[in-house]
């Protein structure tokens, strides 16, 4: 299906959750796009809005009904207005949307996004709303078309799915099993972007490490990091999120062994209790976790570590917080992502016995946020006086206008803002700085910068400059900026 030029019309998609539904949310672009639908001014209420939701995050039903009410209105005023809805959330509560909200216009699942810009010319047709979702995937979503959100950093899936059954996650029901796509195609996909001006990318799956699951070879994550390695022009490779309970040495040794892999790491906890881990179906205990930290220290002393940590799970004593603090402590994380644990309906733990009640849950989560602080505070501290290389991003410094500052990320991910010198960099150009402030969550730099003008820079430059596509007209230009930054949490904190 193709929107004339004559009856063209705007969208937008809203995003929530982790960074696998911000790269769909990519795609869903692309598909509008390439159907001849165009991106709406900011601003502006969109002729198609498209909701792509997550069932991970908490209210993420009550926000999802609370942004369609205020819809409402404009969909009343505005006859050729359409709402879909897609993601995580739809698959789980399929017709229940248009129960609760009669004024949607499309439901899509998880496993059929291309079939989205059919589904709204349907309802606009037949004048009634239409759900549709599949049970398994139809078709892998890298084939899609795909609108860019930056020039010089980019998303790329290799796997999709989850073959887990943690007791808090619902996403392998609502993504299914694990599916693997072939090597070459991700090389491919990766070698293309490049080719495009591309400086950054980030390999995407939900146990990212347990790629080559379904072609039957354990050791294809860390084949495909050296092969990464092997792209000229590649200049950073991140990965997330992989589960410690296949977490193996020869990822360890492709991390530190190929130079455009970064010593980043997000390696998800949830819990230090190894009690609790078993409750949690995590596969993994404590002692396991932290060999792997110090594996991955002793290859990459320089290693920022990442994680995600689940406060107030059911049955949680005081002495399975403790062990909590105690592996955060043994850890020095740089960052963690918490979590307060709360019932998702379909789990196996919201039908647990002893749910935590909620002030406790609030005291500990404060105590382990208290504690995390300190520890990030204190690693960042360690930065001052270092000479890093930073990749400028756009939109990462909310205070960069007031400030004068421009913003980008260390090769560990640290967030940096820098004082401008006489050559302002570009988004996608590379800075040397010196670091002299550290905060628990950026450090400063504040001294004389030197500037790497890069490819990626005159990618971002060149859509700068880029006509605005005629009214109806598709010409597959993505919109500026880096990809929005989303909490790295496991990813749909499922890791």
């Amino acid at each position: 299906m193709t929107v004339t030029q004559e009856s063209a019309r705007t969208y937008e998609v809203r995003t929530y959750g982790c960074q696998m539904n911000v790269h769909d949310s990519e795609r869903l672009s692309g598909l509008l796009e390439d159907a001849g639908y165009v991106a709406a001014a900011d601003g502006e209420t969109a002729d198609v809005v498209v909701f792509n939701t997550c069932a991970v995050r908490e209210n993420a039903d009550n926000r999802l009904y609370g942004n369609l009410g205020h819809l409402r209105p404009a969909k009343v005023s505005n006859p050729r207005m359409q709402i879909a809805v897609g993601g995580c959330l739809a698959q789980k509560d399929q017709g229940e949307i248009v129960r609760k909200a009669p004024w949607v216009d499309v439901v899509f699942g998880t496993h059929n996004l291309g079939a989205l810009p059919v589904l709204l010319e349907r309802a606009r047709i037949q004048g009634e709303a239409q759900v549709e979702l599949k049970e398994s995937l139809e078709v892998f979503p890298s084939t899609l078309p795909t609108k860019r959100e930056s020039a010089y950093a980019a998303w790329v899936a290799i796997s999709v799915g989850c073959n887990n059954t943690c007791t808090f996650c619902i996403v392998p029901s609502l993504r299914g099993k694990e599916k693997d796509r072939r090597p070459g195609d991700v090389l491919a996909e990766v070698q293309t972007l490049v080719d495009q001006g591309v400086l950054e990318v980030t390999l995407l799956g939900q146990n990212v490490n347990t790629y080559g699951v379904e072609f039957g070879d354990r050791l294809a994550f860390g084949k495909l990091l050296r092969a990464c390695g092997d792209i000229d022009g590649l200049e950073r490779v991140r990965f997330t999120s992989p589960h410690p309970a296949a977490f193996t040495d020869d990822v360890i040794a492709a991390m530190a062994e190929t130079p455009n892999v970064m010593h980043q790491l997000h390696m998800p906890l949830q819990s230090g209790s190894s009690r609790l881990l078993k409750e949690m179906r995590r596969s993994y205990r404590a002692e396991r976790y932290l060999g792997i930290i110090e594996r991955v220290r002793a290859a990459m002393p320089d290693a920022a570590i990442s994680t995600d940590i689940i406060v107030g799970f059911p049955g949680e004593t005081e002495e399975d917080f403790q062990a909590t603090l105690d592996v955060v402590r043994q850890s020095r994380f740089a960052n963690a992502f918490t979590f307060q644990y709360s019932i998702r309906p379909g789990t196996p733990a919201a039908t647990m016995d002893d749910q935590i009640p909620k002030q406790v849950v609030q005291e500990r989560y404060e105590r382990l946020v208290a504690l995390q602080e300190e520890i990030s505070w204190a690693e960042n501290r360690k930065q001052v006086g270092r000479t890093l290389e930073v990749l400028v991003a756009e939109g990462e410094g909310r205070k960069d206008d007031a400030t004068h500052r421009l913003s980008g990320r260390a090769a560990d991910n640290r967030l940096v803002h820098f004082a401008v010198g006489d050559h302002v960099p570009r988004p996608g150009d590379m800075v040397t700085v010196e670091v002299t402030y550290a905060a628990p969550h950026h450090l400063v730099a504040d001294g004389p910068v030197s500037v790497r003008r890069t490819r990626a820079g005159d990618a971002w430059e060149a859509r700068q400059g880029a006509p605005a596509p005629a009214k109806g007209v598709s010409l597959g230009m993505p919109t500026i900026g880096r990809p929005p930054s989303v909490p790295t949490a496991g990813a749909c904190s499922a890791s």
